[in-house]
């Protein structure tokens, strides 16, 4: 797929047939670059949104290639993948740093812990679908960002408690909707921004303030 994101952003095939028609991969492929280029600071919000309704409403590959004109090629991720499946026990699971977001998980749990931390990750699409089977034991966690939205409306919890944290600040631009459906039979859901360093909080402390 970085072959794929290169090529719908290779300036050079694109300029040779300025007239011709888009196709719908094309058009996807462009929204992915636009939504990186977003999440690394390359554009604005109000850019992005911008470029997306242009990229949707693109009907040759010459309107394609200017919304993409003036971001690199290089160092594209590959394409999300479609589905990943963990089934779990005993043990815990991560996902940090940064890691490309599939468009959609499986994920059961028993006696463990699952960590997907969103910080860092690398989002192209607006939208992860998280299948749930928590079992006994089975706890997950989500570390969010701003922009990044939990929708619980779809799962059903015979046991176990849902603590989804608001996000600090103005509400921000969605960035990616993460909607988990299925059970929880036993296992907790957190929803979190990322916890502060302790450095960060000493910096906030009042001057003069000596604990007491």
């Amino acid at each position: 797929m970085t072959g794929e994101l290169q090529s719908a952003d290779d300036s050079s095939k694109r300029d040779a047939q300025p007239g011709l028609r888009a196709s719908d991969r094309e058009r996807d492929q462009v929204v992915e670059v636009l939504q990186v280029a977003a999440g690394d600071g390359r554009i604005t919000a109000a850019e992005l949104d911008e470029r997306l309704d242009a990229a949707l409403s693109a009907r040759t590959q010459g309107e394609l290639a200017l919304l993409t004109a003036d971001l690199p090629s290089e160092g594209m991720p590959p394409q999300a993948k479609d589905l990943v499946r963990v089934d779990q026990r005993f043990g815990d699971v991560s996902r940090t740093g940064r890691w490309l977001v599939p468009r959609r998980i499986e994920l059961r749990l028993m006696f463990c812990e699952a960590k997907l931390d969103f910080t860092d990750a690398v989002i192209t699409h607006s939208t992860l679908h998280i299948d749930l089977d928590l079992r006994l034991g089975g706890n997950l966690i989500l570390v969010t960002r701003p922009g990044v939205v939990v929708d619980t409306d779809g799962l059903v919890r015979s046991s176990g408690e849902i603590k989804i944290s608001p996000q600090p600040g103005p509400a921000a631009h969605p960035v990616l909707q993460v909607r988990l459906t299925g059970q929880s039979r036993g296992g907790d859901i957190t929803a979190r921004p990322p916890r502060r360093k302790l450095s960060e909080l000493m910096r906030r402390r009042p001057p003069g303030n000596s604990g007491r």
